[in-house]
């Protein structure tokens, strides 16, 4: 069971990376370190486990379940836990979600079955059903992972609302609308709700734009590498103070653009690369089908790391602006 009951999902949550040996075994010791490095940042709110930054569509049940395990083990006690739900059914997703919750975790992220790609949309009693089907096998909050549109798997505006309504455990979404009009009167609508359902924006490469919009929190795989510099910019929006906001948002740009630039899918294995080019993870391993990136992008990686100062002390960095 959670050791934080009702929690509510809110403010900077990284998503952290999962650590492979050469032979594509979980690598424990160099996950638990990067389990104590994340958790220790002032300010985070929970970390997240079992998502895309931890190549979930490649990791089996039972090896999700020890990824949960070891984080529990390692900072359960001391942050609430957010558990990624990634299945294809409903019925699956819902096992997947009582194994969470008899783990420890303290709130569920929900993949979009993919499954609902080839015109779900048009069907929003069918985003109802899968809800509610999780829903009625654990008693926790529920993150909706809301994906574009334009991929057949985000969920438009009214059945998000209609999701709210009909399923009193949604508590958040993770908006990665990737439409700033869109992802705006989500965040109104929501937030604003009798029952408020927090915004989580994952938009990281445009996350400044992002936050002045009004998001309760983010939940980002780049926090796994630039958590400071996200508590502190989080902090400086919530504050009001522009100019800091922007200074800070000048020194997430250069890395930012540099994890989220094409191919899309390689971001998670950027920072792997750049933690290990930071000697903070053994060199980067991913599963396949993703493969190592090759020599030119670590050179910009490199520079990327260089334009943002996150080489430096951090903390004296951030002190100082």
């Amino acid at each position: 069971m959670t050791r934080f009951p009702d929690w509510q999902p809110e403010g900077v949550i990284p998503a952290v990376l999962l650590p492979f040996r050469g032979d594509f075994a979980i690598d424990e010791p160099a996950y638990r370190r990067h389990l104590r490095d994340v958790a220790a940042v002032d300010g985070i709110s929970a970390l997240t486990v079992n998502g895309h930054s931890s190549e979930v569509h490649a990791c089996t049940a039972e090896e999700q379940r020890e990824v949960l395990r070891i984080t529990m083990d390692e900072v359960g006690d001391r942050l609430p836990i957010i558990a990624g739900i990634y299945a294809d059914g409903s019925l699956e997703a819902a096992r997947l979600a009582r194994q969470a919750e008899a783990g420890g975790a303290a709130a569920l992220l929900i993949f979009p079955p993919q499954s609902m790609s080839m015109g779900g949309q048009l069907r929003p009693e069918m985003a109802v059903a899968h809800f509610s089907t999780i829903a009625a096998a654990t008693s926790l909050p529920l993150i909706v992972f809301n994906y574009t549109l334009a991929g057949g798997l985000g969920y438009p505006h009214e059945t998000l609302l209609r999701l709210a309504e009909a399923v009193p455990t949604i508590r958040a979404i993770k908006d990665w609308s990737g439409d700033p009009a869109l992802h705006e009167r989500n965040i109104r609508a929501l937030q604003a709700l009798p029952r408020p359902v927090t915004v989580l924006t994952t938009h990281s490469a445009w996350l400044l734009s992002s936050l002045v919009l009004g998001c309760n929190g983010l939940l980002s795989g780049a926090g796994s590498v630039i958590a400071p510099l996200q508590v502190a910019l989080f902090r400086a929006v919530r504050a009001n103070d522009l100019a800091r906001a922007r200074a800070i948002n000048d020194r997430i740009y250069p890395i930012a653009a540099a994890f989220y630039a094409p191919p899309f899918l390689d971001m998670h294995n950027r920072m792997k690369e750049v933690l290990a080019l930071l000697g903070k993870l053994p060199p980067a391993v991913v599963r396949p089908p993703l493969l190592k990136l090759p020599e030119p992008e670590l050179e910009r990686l490199k520079q990327a790391i260089a334009a943002s100062g996150i080489d430096r002390d951090e903390p004296a960095l951030l002190a100082a602006e």
